[in-house]
């Protein structure tokens, strides 16, 4: 079976519904979906700097087909291309754009609480991950291997137009691989699960069994 690594986003576990969905749909297929704990080295004290050395190890260990970054992990995503990545990406409702965002909105006091969707109860994060986040830039730059984006217009979490306007600036860059695609999901929302069958579907048309 050929491996797609998929990197689950904020809040959420290798369990989650997506990557449960997408298993189940892909496994028929002959793909293995294997998806590392990011919530690293604890939801608590969650680094970014972390999650990246963790998927950059699976990188080279699985040698995936394709790799899938959700959300956050999109981010991850972009951020081990610059350092391992030959696989083609799929990025589902990736933070792009995000930056301050991280940091806006937050409740006083730190460690800050948040519903954790992988635990299913509320858990506490420390202050420095929000403001360490506002710092990457790994969507900075298009990245080298052919990427598609899938972003609902109904997102409630990663507003549509900052998304789009980085692939725009991709576009303008004039280096984005070719093959590369920005879908638009018109009833979308952040969580996308009622379009799995669709991320399935470019995931396979990225590893060059569709299509």
């Amino acid at each position: 079976m050929k491996n797609v690594l998929y990197l689950h986003g904020f809040a959420s576990s290798p369990h989650g519904k997506k990557a449960t969905a997408l298993r189940a749909r892909l496994e028929p297929c002959g793909f293995r979906v294997v998806a590392p704990d990011l919530n690293v080295p604890s939801f608590e004290r969650l680094d970014f700097k972390a999650m990246t050395r963790i998927a950059t190890w699976e990188v080279r260990k699985r040698m995936p087909a394709v790799v899938v970054g959700s959300s956050l992990g999109a981010m991850v995503a972009l951020a081990v291309g610059r350092i391992a990545l030959r696989a083609p990406l799929v990025l589902v409702a990736p933070a792009l754009g995000f930056a301050d965002r991280w940091r806006k909105g937050l409740p006083e006091g730190d460690p800050v609480r948040f519903f954790h969707y992988g635990a299913r109860q509320e858990m506490t994060v420390h202050r420095r991950f929000f403001e360490e986040m506002a710092r990457v830039d790994a969507d900075r730059d298009p990245p080298e291997v052919p990427v598609t984006v899938l972003m609902g217009r109904r997102d409630e979490s990663v507003p549509f137009e900052s998304v789009a306007d980085v692939w725009s600036r991709w576009e303008a860059s004039g280096r984005l691989p070719p093959g590369s695609r920005f879908v638009e999901i018109p009833e979308g929302d952040h969580g996308l699960l009622a379009h799995v069958d669709r991320i399935a579907e470019e995931i396979l048309s990225s590893s060059g069994l569709r299509g």
